[in-house]
């Protein structure tokens, strides 16, 4: 009996490829609101979590033992349910991980940052309203709500269009670009040549497409800034609760606790989407050859700056 064995850049390329088909999944469960029944549980769930809350804070002012570790715990269940229900940052770091060929680690430092950057805007919102200004709880939440949510929803919808313009341009600068010599590589029957032969020195004189450098160097300090902006300028409104019930009864550097607790609980599904949108963008280019994945990449870039920006302008509609 013959035993077929799948070669390791074929089994690759198979796992790579479920992740575009899976993502696709998820785009058509968004677009057809198949999530509608899990947005009602999780906030009926947040909800019930905000009681929980409120009695762990009531129990670190009366001093029992162990009540900030079970407060801190419940902060982290709370972030990462806000986090699984409807919501910007997913959209902007998964977009921005499709569309942009940037490596996991590096995104997923992004989403750390941009939840962690996230808790410390409603610190400063909370701190600079309600202690400096004298602010009172709905005025401070109704800034955040009416002025802040705008904001960082326009900022999300100008990422999209940076993103796409982007791409764009790249599109435009392919169309523009002479046409090389013919140069067929003599690989036309090699489907897994690019896993080994492509690199520095091919010596056919153009690009297979980027090297591990440049997707390092593909997320300036400008792409993470905007990302980082674009999250943190929506403070949880879980947060502001916690921070604000934290001050009024004197025990103000448990909320800050609190609320970094709920960012590092968001940053657990951001970093979860960051990975599939990874997945999703090389599974589906697993199979292309480099030449083909240079010119599809811009577009790619453009589809996804379009569809952050239409999701971040419907959020828009809602906010206002």
């Amino acid at each position: 009996m013959r035993v077929h064995i799948v070669s390791q850049p074929g089994l690759k390329r198979a796992l790579l490829s479920l992740g575009a088909i899976f993502a696709l999944i998820l785009l058509a469960l968004l677009l057809s609101g198949g999530f509608l029944v899990l947005e009602r549980w999780v906030i009926e769930a947040q909800r019930a979590i905000q009681t929980e809350l409120a009695a762990g804070v009531r129990a670190i002012k009366q001093g029992q033992p162990g009540a900030l570790f079970a407060l801190l715990a419940v902060c982290f269940s709370y972030g990462v349910l806000h986090a699984a229900g409807p919501g910007h940052g997913k959209v902007l770091i998964g977009g921005y991980g499709v569309g942009r060929r940037v490596a996991f680690w590096s995104l997923a430092s992004i989403s750390l940052a941009a939840s962690l950057a996230q808790s410390l805007v409603a610190v400063a919102l909370v701190y600079a309203g309600v202690a400096a200004l004298g602010w009172t709880r709905d005025a401070t939440q109704n800034v955040a709500q009416d002025v802040m949510a705008p904001i960082g929803t326009l900022a999300i919808a100008a990422v999209g269009l940076w993103l796409a313009g982007r791409g764009l341009r790249k599109v435009w600068r392919q169309a523009a670009a002479p046409v090389p010599n013919a140069h067929d590589h003599s690989h036309a029957n090699d489907p897994d040549h690019h896993h080994h032969h492509h690199d520095a020195d091919c010596g056919c004189g153009h690009s297979h497409g980027p090297s591990l450098a440049e997707v390092e160097r593909a997320t300036s300090w400008k792409d993470r800034a905007a990302l980082i902006i674009g999250v943190a300028l929506r403070p949880c409104s879980g947060a502001l609760f916690l921070l604000i019930l934290t001050w009024q009864l004197g025990i103000a550097l448990a909320g800050i606790a609190g609320a970094f607790a709920m960012g590092l609980g968001t940053a657990v599904v951001t970093v979860g989407v960051a990975a599939i949108a990874v997945w999703a963008r090389e599974g589906a280019l697993a199979n292309l050859p480099f030449n083909r994945v240079a010119q599809i990449l811009p577009w790619v870039e453009v589809l996804a700056g379009s569809l952050i920006t239409v999701i971040a302008l419907a959020l828009l509609t809602q906010t206002l």
